[in-house]
């Protein structure tokens, strides 16, 4: 047997096993396994940490709030604090178990967040179509560790899926899980504002959203953290400009080129890098007011879409749907490329919306699911792994953000292109003679 053959002959083995998985993997059985695999992998890889009651990523600071809470002085209620009031819930949950546990029942607890989610995109493993969704959320959860589960997204992220699947046929279920997620992190605010412009059965958005923030609201208020309710809004207004915020990046390239005045520094208090540099101050407030013209632009498109379509009488909840999810994704895009603040936790508000996309459309979706897997790539490329070279100004570093932000700018320009588009074909075809389509209905039949 020569070399050749034998290389054909593995090849062919190789193909038979990739599509044996394939099938195996749009199984029931062979989601859940997956689904542990995942979660089993980061238990081990967190092992030598869980064994001596240690915590990784944002998860000591969260376990400090948490006992500080129990010693009875509470961020939000004693405190002004630099998350909405919900996110006390998961932060202070793990603590029950003590301190030492808290590692592992965060883990224990945000497994349970995803399988809630996997189960949303599958209606319950029952849906065959939202199989390939559901892999792509559990990749994500590869491609962005460790940050996929050692930060708050990690609970906000499952909300917003489950949130998105269930918007068209159960709204106020849709609403409560914007609330719930909104006040944890605020970005799910983004997917009320494209639910409410969109849907026809709003009103049960508004109700459920509305339910869950006056139950918040009136437990702050009751136990004396009324003055504290909204410091998350303000608490960081005074911050400069972070490392990764695509705005930052003209300043991380002088400081890489050298050019005088231009630095990346440390920020002890809020621990955190940021750049300092000729203009950015200014670039800091011009993004700041570049933000909401964004969001109001969008809304405006997603109106217009969504009025035409009604004028085409091919408004359907279906079609609602996918419009919804549509504008989320660009909404929550405008939320990051027009943010003095940048995060690797950033990429965990996009992709659920896009594993959502993947289920409900996933032609339409397939190249920007493909296109944010690059982005979560170099994402965690950045941090966790060249991130201290890049606060030391490397150049490679430094053009993996580059292309980092490149493709993120990109897909957000992309999807408003996207919502133009449906706006105006929906007004061609709404505002086509009758005549015409008849003319058209023929001779497609001929």
């Amino acid at each position: 047997m020569t070399t050749l053959d034998g290389g054909t002959r593995v090849a062919e083995r190789l193909a038979v096993l990739s599509q044996r998985l394939g099938v195996w993997g749009m199984t029931r059985r062979g989601l859940l396994w997956g689904f542990a695999t995942v979660h089993v992998v980061y238990l081990i890889g967190l092992l030598h940490v869980i064994l001596f009651g240690g915590t990784q990523g944002d998860l000591p600071l969260y376990r400090l709030w948490a006992m500080q809470a129990l010693h009875g002085q509470w961020p939000v209620l004693d405190d002004p604090w630099v998350y909405p009031a919900g996110a006390l819930l998961p932060i202070v949950a793990p603590i029950v178990a003590g301190a030492y546990n808290y590692q592992l029942v965060w883990l224990i607890l945000v497994a349970v967040a995803n399988l809630l989610a996997i189960l949303a995109l599958t209606g319950g493993l029952r849906r065959l179509s939202g199989y390939p969704a559901a892999w792509y959320w559990l990749l994500i959860q590869i491609l962005l560790a460790p940050v996929s589960m050692l930060r708050l997204e990690a609970f906000s992220a499952p909300l917003a899926i489950a949130a998105l699947v269930y918007v068209a046929r159960r709204p106020a279920v849709a609403g409560v899980l914007i609330a719930a997620g909104t006040w944890i992190k605020v970005w799910p605010v983004a997917l009320a504002a494209a639910a409410v412009t969109v849907s026809s059965r709003r009103r049960g958005i508004i109700f459920g959203g509305v339910g869950v923030s006056a139950v918040v609201s009136a437990t702050v208020v009751a136990f004396g953290g009324a003055s504290n309710l909204f410091s998350f809004i303000t608490i960081q207004s005074d911050r400069a400009v972070q490392l990764e915020a695509p705005v930052a990046t003209p300043w991380v390239w002088a400081t890489v080129l050298g050019i005088p005045g231009s630095q990346i520094r440390n920020n002890i208090e809020l621990a955190t890098r940021e750049v300092t540099g000729p203009g950015e101050q200014l670039a800091g407030h011009l993004v700041g007011v570049a933000m909401p013209i964004a969001f109001g632009l969008i809304l405006l498109l997603l109106w217009r879409a969504r009025r035409a379509a009604a004028h085409a009488s091919r408004v359907t909840p279906g079609f609602e749907q996918r419009l919804i999810v549509r504008g989320s994704f660009a909404l929550v895009g405008a939320l990051i490329i027009f943010n003095k603040v940048g995060s690797p936790q950033y990429m965990l508000w996009l992709t659920p919306i896009v594993a959502v996309g993947l289920a409900v459309e996933p032609d339409a979706w397939r190249s920007v699911a493909w296109w944010m897997a690059g982005i979560s790539v170099a994402t965690t490329i950045v941090f966790p792994i060249l991130y201290m070279p890049l606060v030391d100004a490397d150049p490679v570093a430094a053009s993996v953000l580059l292309a980092r932000n490149v493709m993120l700018v990109g897909v957000f320009a992309v999807s408003v292109a996207g919502l133009w588009r449906m706006g105006a074909v929906a007004s061609a075809r709404a505002l086509a003679p009758a005549s015409l389509a008849v003319t058209g209905a023929v001779t497609t039949q001929v």
